[in-house]
């Protein structure tokens, strides 16, 4: 253990990937202003990921970044002014420390080395690659692909003696937020009475996302089998997938799909009774505020790594012999998920609605 971290008031948190996994690490960072609530926290995070820090009070600051060695699809211009301009901006911020999260699979030494040539003192990883003195602070973990991501978040914090009992994902929805979605809820139809659940169709990886025709399945028997109704979500990329997923329904539906600010999607999610969806952010974001999972988990991942945290969830997917390959775009059929029938999404909804208070009455 290093004893200036205790004295760190300054503090730069990097995760730079997806939504869902800085809402992995809320715990880590909550451990951290739980230990030294002087310190002042800033994230560095994705443009999508550093919409976190909106929901987040731990989080005192946000610096938003698109890192080249993030660039999962290979499309970003080969400018390097890019990372002297960050170097040059974290190094003016005069931050006392750094710690790195990453993945199981991933190196942290790349943003290592963005924040040891930005003459940060104080350097934090896991990492069983040799670091040289890019990281003061290697944690010689054992990768273990079964460790939960909040678990390895918080271990790597804890090396340095950051602790917190309260372990939930941490996302805030402000009551105008909630306000605001409901009115636009009801003033598109929405009934009281009924119980609400959101369906989310979209994943920026294809190879974790259930077939779209088959989710309209899933939100007809929804809708006309339980006498519940669904909300369609998605940005604004997703409006037309959607749009397609609708208008193959034969049972009505509301989209808000393109038409909520990260705030009211968190706010919105909150609201339903249950969330239907890929292994995504949204996943995450529903467990964060404590609204039931059906996660139609693709067998790309170890599912007891990405799982949502502490809510009650159904898994669904079905084995298959290529699973964990780790692959962003399915070289097959898509076996793991295309095997999950609408039915079992459906009854799988319908579970998770009856085990919470007054349950879902039959149409």
């Amino acid at each position: 253990m290093d004893n200036r971290w205790m004295e760190a008031r300054n503090i730069l948190l990097v995760r730079l990937d997806n939504l869902g996994d800085v809402l992995l690490c809320t715990p880590a960072f909550h451990a951290i202003k739980a230990t030294q609530p002087q310190a002042k926290l800033t994230l560095l995070g994705s443009p999508i990921g550093a919409q976190v820090a909106e929901l987040n009070p731990d989080l005192d600051d946000v610096i938003v970044y698109q890192a080249p060695w993030m660039d999962v699809w290979g499309q970003m211009p080969q400018d390097s002014r890019r990372e002297q301009e960050m170097i040059a901006l974290l190094r003016e911020r005069e931050f006392d420390g750094a710690i790195v999260f990453t993945s199981f699979r991933q190196s942290p030494l790349p943003p290592a080395y963005l924040c040891y040539l930005a003459d940060i003192p104080l350097r934090l990883a896991m990492s069983i690659d040799g670091a040289g003195s890019l990281l003061t602070t290697r944690h010689k973990h054992i990768e273990n692909p079964m460790l939960h991501e909040v678990r390895r978040a918080l271990n790597l914090v804890a090396v340095e003696g950051f602790h917190t009992t309260e372990t939930d994902l941490v996302l805030r929805v402000p009551s105008e937020a909630t306000s605001s979605v409901t009115s636009r809820l009801l003033s598109h139809g929405l009934s009281p009475e009924k119980r609400t659940v959101v369906v989310h169709p979209g994943c920026s990886m294809p190879a974790r996302t259930y077939p779209w025709e088959m989710f309209a399945q899933a939100a007809d028997l929804l809708v006309g089998g339980a006498n519940c109704q669904v909300v369609f979500t998605g940005d604004a990329r997703e409006v037309d997938l959607v749009q397609r997923v609708r208008g193959r329904m034969a049972k009505p539906s509301l989209s808000m799909a393109g038409q909520a600010s990260f705030s009211e999607f968190a706010a919105l999610l909150a609201i339903a009774d249950v969330v239907v969806t890929n292994n995504t952010g949204p996943a995450h974001m529903a467990a964060a505020v404590k609204t039931p999972v059906v996660d139609l988990f693709a067998l790309t991942n170890p599912p007891e790594q990405w799982r949502p945290w502490n809510v009650p969830q159904k898994l669904l997917n079905k084995p298959v012999p290529c699973a964990l390959c780790y692959s962003r775009v399915c070289p097959t059929d898509h076996g793991c998920l295309r095997g999950v029938e609408p039915e079992e999404v459906a009854a799988a909804a319908m579970e998770l609605l009856r085990a919470s208070d007054g349950g879902c009455a039959d149409a």
